[in-house]
């Protein structure tokens, strides 16, 4: 799994819920490089999500992320094992509101509300087509001063594109409707992975 899906997981894997929400697939295409790269799959239901990275380290493995319980599970086809994490919320913070704010059209307050640090800052550009699909644009700083900019489909409710100092990210090729649910089910025959006694294992 490259070290860009395992960025992406760790932000995507605090998701909270949002009722109603807009389910669809999508493309994850990084454009850092200049010539758009898909680096994974994402299908999002209404209270769970999948992403599925793509690439020669991606050994066809998928996260399975609970909006609900706040669950998430890696799926491990070469060994026909899933490990289960459970996330945990610190304080107030919802770090997956900056992917899904409440609020799309007036989503400064909720992240600013939800920063990690104090300093952040914040403010709506205005409307922007992107790919054919009307969002709303946002530019701000990080509380270390760097800039960022992230535009949020009113339709979904989701950041469809987000640039940084690392690059820029693009949700391609997105499909509106109900997801499967064995999208987002274990499949049959995984074991879980007992990370307590791995833990113990390699401490010895």
């Amino acid at each position: 799994m490259t070290k860009f899906a395992l960025r992406f997981l760790c932000l995507i894997s605090l998701l909270t819920p949002v009722v109603f929400a807009q389910e669809f697939s999508a493309d994850l295409v990084n454009l850092k490089s200049g010539s758009p790269r898909t680096v994974g799959k994402l299908y999002v239901g209404q209270d769970r999500a999948r992403f599925e990275p793509q690439g020669e380290d991606s050994q066809g493995g998928a996260v399975i992320m609970n909006f609900t319980s706040h669950m998430t599970d890696v799926l491990i086809p070469q060994r026909q094992m899933y490990l289960e994490m459970m996330q945990q919320m610190q304080g107030r913070r919802q770090p997956f509101a900056f992917f899904r704010p409440s609020e799309p059209d007036n989503a400064c307050d909720e992240w600013l509300r939800t920063a990690a640090k104090p300093g952040t800052t914040c403010h709506r550009v205005g409307t922007e087509l992107l790919d054919g699909r009307m969002t709303t644009k946002y530019e701000g700083t990080s509380s270390s001063g760097e800039p960022g900019t992230v535009w949020v489909d009113s339709k979904l409710r989701f950041a469809v594109k987000w640039q940084d100092k690392s690059g820029v990210v693009e949700l391609q090729n997105i499909k509106e409707g109900s997801q499967p649910d064995s999208l987002f089910d274990i499949p049959a025959g995984y074991q879980k992975m007992d990370m307590s006694n791995m833990m113990r294992n390699m401490q010895r």
